[in-house]
């Protein structure tokens, strides 16, 4: 019997689909997407983002956090 070849499709970058070469702290609603419920930021292999993009945001919700834009944990937001 022949093994059920499992094909994994593989992620694309959103910031590369959509040709943004800066990512903006004023844009809550897409930075949200890469941080968990719990305040942590999702990593490149679940996000899918790659590794230029993946610096480029990290370094931008800690600054988003710094600034109180984004929270460090769900207990924050309360």
């Amino acid at each position: 019997m022949a093994r059920a070849e499992k094909r994994v499709r593989r992620k694309v970058c959103k910031f590369c689909v959509d040709r943004i070469e800066e990512v903006s702290l004023r844009d809550e609603r897409r930075l949200s997407r890469f941080v968990t419920d719990r305040g942590k930021i999702v990593p490149r292999r679940i996000s899918g983002t790659c590794a230029h993009h993946h610096r480029k945001l990290t370094r931008i919700i800690k600054q988003g956090r710094f600034l109180a834009l984004l929270p460090y944990t769900a207990e924050h937001g309360r």
